[in-house]
């Protein structure tokens, strides 16, 4: 994930390619967003210490802000926080946006960085589902239909989503789902799982090295939402000739990269791991 600098966020950063840049705007979304970042409230001289601003213009742009209900001022503490504006206009977006259109710029981009195929799926239930699918240029490609459905501990973007369940949700999906087996490569016991769901949440990726079937070998990282939790899977898939042992970890960190850079865009926060389960 790419994060800002401070200096990106003040009111002084340099103005973007086209030169149309509004230093007093720039400096109240400064504001707004530090007071983002501190639900409890700020004090202004505070405020103004984080974002560089003197006490006069950040109380100027902030009166201005409160006029219009994006900020509030606690009359008892003096402290000022996110108003319910802000909400509304963030909720706005939660409302618009779309994990598959907000993902396939970055799904070609992925395809033609790697040669290989993107996909994007969710969990729904005990099944992976496939949202949308950019295919490489090869005559030998990995096809995933939209609505395609298939078992989340022989799939990447399923184990990659497995392993960031809590435990309780994570052994009521693997009860009800159970382990079928479709390749003699396929993971068919819970202990095996488990090893294989802790290396995932430590690679930061998902492998399925032709366990749905024979040939074709996939890799996926999570794409997480504004709460932390897993909003779906990106992946790339191919025949395994082409995806070898020694190209691996470089797919891997170009899909882990782009699931942080969707996770991102899509306005969601990345972890690392979750409390998930232990290897009995």
């Amino acid at each position: 994930m790419v994060h800002r600098s401070a200096t990106d966020r003040r009111g002084a950063a340099a103005p973007g390619p086209r030169g149309e840049f509004v230093q007093s705007l720039a400096r109240g979304l400064a504001l707004l967003d530090s007071l983002a970042e501190t639900p409890g409230g700020v004090a202004l001289i505070d405020l103004c210490q984080r974002v560089g601003l003197s006490t006069s213009t950040a109380h100027r742009l902030l009166t201005t802000l409160e006029e219009h209900r994006y900020v509030r001022c606690d009359p008892a503490t003096r402290r000022w926080s996110i108003g319910v504006q802000a909400f509304i206009a963030g909720n706005g977006f939660a409302k618009a946006r779309s994990l598959v259109e907000i993902a396939r710029p970055q799904m070609r981009a992925l395809m033609e960085e790697s040669g290989e195929t993107a996909n994007l799926a969710v969990l729904d239930g005990v099944e992976v589902v496939f949202l949308a699918q950019v295919e490489c240029r090869q005559m030998m490609r990995a096809l995933a239909f939209p609505g395609m459905r298939v078992p989340p501990h022989c799939s990447a973007p399923g184990k990659a989503l497995l392993a960031m369940l809590p435990e309780p949700v994570l052994a009521e999906v693997l009860r009800r789902g159970g382990l079928p087996r479709f390749t003699p490569r396929t993971i068919t016991t819970l202990y095996r799982l488990r090893q294989e769901l802790e290396q995932t949440r430590a690679r930061g990726y998902a492998i399925d090295d032709q366990e749905h079937a024979l040939g074709l070998r996939c890799i996926a990282a999570v794409v997480y939402d504004e709460n932390h939790q897993p909003a779906g899977a990106v992946s790339l898939s191919g025949p395994a000739v082409r995806i070898p042992d020694e190209r691996l970890a470089a797919l891997g960190e170009l899909v882990r990269r782009t699931a942080a850079s969707l996770t991102e865009t899509y306005g969601g926060k990345c972890v690392s791991a979750v409390g998930g389960a232990q290897i009995a």
